[in-house]
């Protein structure tokens, strides 16, 4: 009787692992098919959010054959489109980006005039009128706005957050230490307020960013620049005041606009969640000779990439060195594309990434390197960008800040308000350098200057080299300054202004592909399988944890933004190391 039991037993859990599997193949089949795409249809692209230079590998994403929006997937569908005659309209729909920059939306904004030489037209209807969703939308055809929303543009304004009152206030004490005026990404913690360089930097960079969208919307709109910073100048307007102004083309409603579209019933759409699953390949694109891009996103640390709640990905130059050595060893691969997202972090992180650059770029002279800079690719961003043949960002792309800081924090003095009180012992002169309770002796202080000093100067002497220039001119540009890519541009920090489709253009010229042929891309990393994507997510509790408190807590943008300020720095980096990292605002 038992034996016949288990025997039941045994064959019902049989009947559920096949017919899961069953299930789970035919998943996979009923995705990889795409979806039907009518003729004469409405491409529907939804924008808004944050915006990502790679998705987050889940498993919900795995399965359903969608993943989160990123830039590529906007731009590809655009390209798509483009090409492809059951697309007859793109209506760009835009919910409100929260992204604190710019490049990533010039990155889009250039796709969208790409598409336009088509000859299809191109709609945007602005759920919300922010500035970014303004900026983007003056590419297409017409602005339409929904009759609630203000169209919100007021100019370009930063703020920065200085924590060092409410440092001394608890005891604790920045013994932090810099090469450079304009290095100001340790201010946070050593200052009360901006200093001259500090404020002399920000108001550049808002005076070249406030150019750009100037530029922009005059092209769009037709309007001279004076008119458009006078409008500015006036903002934020009723939807109403918009459009008499002639700064959006119509109020409407999201199905008043679409009924315009397509009067009637028989309306033929697409959404662009579905029209990612289409194939580049399936309507003409990426076929031919092969292109790396390799993608470089999130602060440096040194060990795996990962995410971290609160600042987003996190480059690991074990993991990036990985990739560039798959690049590098696939002798199909005819040029290689590093696309870079980020604000630097751990000198020895960015300067073994280098090293990998240089044996790739060294091992085979007839296949070409090249940077293309996305949002931010500032510091160690600059640093590993500096092997490439040619460098490529976008206009309001944050670049530069070469430059080095380093330090500790003491933190004696607040465990002693606290009633707590730390004594150590230790064998060496200088085995409590690091010390939490005590500044830097100095002994102590002359071994962190000797560091920084040492890395500086290689780091100076590498972007003269890089630069075809002088270690005297590229010391006048660098100082810790940050660039925009249109002043970086000018100062020869910086190549060529676009984005990656630039990027890859260029690396089709110097590989001698030829200027009108298509190219396959090879992406790195690529996509994950089902079973790594979760054997990852089970060791990721922590982060898990982390993440769903920060949702739970409901915190604004803004929170979250001073939260990464003060936790950032203590959280991805050991105590004393030294960081070639970009400084931090909050953008407007």
């Amino acid at each position: 009787m038992a034996r016949r039991g288990s025997t039941i037993i045994l064959t019902l859990l049989g009947v559920i692992v096949l017919c899961s599997v069953a299930m789970f193949v035919a998943l996979i089949l009923l995705v990889g098919r795409g979806p039907s795409v009518p003729s004469n249809a409405t491409l529907t692209l939804r924008l808004g959010g944050d915006l990502a230079e790679t998705s987050p590998d889940n498993v919900v994403g795995y399965l359903s054959g969608t993943r989160t929006p990123i830039v590529r997937a906007i731009v590809d569908n655009l390209r798509k489109a483009k090409v492809d005659r059951r697309v007859a309209t793109v209506l760009l729909k835009e919910t409100g980006f929260t992204t604190p920059y710019w490049g990533k939306i010039q990155e889009i904004r250039d796709a969208i005039l790409d598409f336009k030489k088509s000859g299809k037209p191109i709609y945007a209807y602005l759920e919300y009128g922010g500035d970014r969703d303004y900026y983007l939308a003056t590419a297409a055809d017409k602005v339409f706005m929904l009759p609630s929303s203000p169209l919100d543009l007021t100019g370009v304004a930063t703020y920065e957050l200085f924590f060092r009152g409410t440092l001394d206030k608890i005891g604790a004490y920045p013994d932090i230490h810099r090469i450079g005026d304009y290095k100001t990404a340790a201010n946070t913690f050593t200052e009360k307020t901006m200093t001259r360089a500090h404020r002399e930097m920000d108001e550049s960079l808002n005076r070249a960013l406030y150019d750009q969208i100037v530029a922009g919307i005059a092209a769009g709109r037709n309007k001279p620049d004076a008119e458009v910073r006078a409008l500015i100048d006036d903002g934020p307007f009723l939807a109403d005041q918009a459009k008499r102004l002639g700064l959006i083309d119509d109020v409407a409603y999201e199905d008043q606009v679409e009924e315009k579209l397509q009067p009637g019933s028989n309306k033929k759409r697409v959404n662009g969640e579905e029209y990612a699953t289409v194939a580049t390949s399936s309507v003409g694109l990426d076929r031919g000779p092969r292109i790396a891009v390799i993608y470089a996103s999130g602060a440096i640390v040194g060990g795996e990439s990962g995410f971290d709640p609160l600042n987003g990905s996190v480059l690991g130059s074990d993991t990036l060195i990985e990739y560039i050595r798959q690049a590098r060893r696939d002798s199909s691969i005819r040029a290689i594309v590093l696309r870079i997202d980020s604000p630097g972090g751990s000198a020895a992180a960015s300067d073994a990434i280098w090293r990998e650059l240089m044996i790739a770029k060294q091992e085979r002279a007839n296949r070409p390197i090249v940077a293309s800079m996305s949002d931010l690719a500032a510091s160690g961003g600059y640093y590993i960008a500096m092997p490439a043949d040619a460098i490529v960002a976008q206009p309001a792309t944050l670049t530069g800040s070469i430059g080095i800081f380093g330090g500790k924090f003491i933190t004696g003095g607040a465990y002693e308000k606290l009633g707590m009180h730390i004594e150590s012992t230790s064998i060496g002169k200088h085995a409590e350098m690091n010390s939490p309770v005590r500044p830097y002796n100095e002994s102590e202080l002359k071994k962190i200057t000797e560091q920084l000093d040492e890395f500086y100067q290689q780091f100076v002497e590498r972007a003269a080299e890089s630069r075809h220039s002088t270690p005297e001119k590229i010391d006048r540009l660098a100082q810790g300054r940050v660039w925009t890519g249109s002043q970086a541009r000018e100062n020869g920090l910086v190549d060529e202004l676009g984005g990656l489709d630039q990027a890859i253009a260029v690396a089709k010229a110097r590989a001698n592909i030829d200027a009108g042929s298509s190219v396959e891309i090879v992406p790195f990393p690529g996509r994950k399988s089902f079973f790594q994507i979760m054997s990852e997510q089970l060791t990721r509790s922590e982060e898990r944890s982390m993440a769903g408190f920060l949702a739970a807590a409901n915190l604004s943008s803004a929170e979250r933004q001073a939260l990464r300020a003060l936790r950032g720095p203590l959280s991805l980096f050991r105590r004393g190391e030294l960081l070639a990292l970009m400084p931090m605002a909050f953008l407007q």
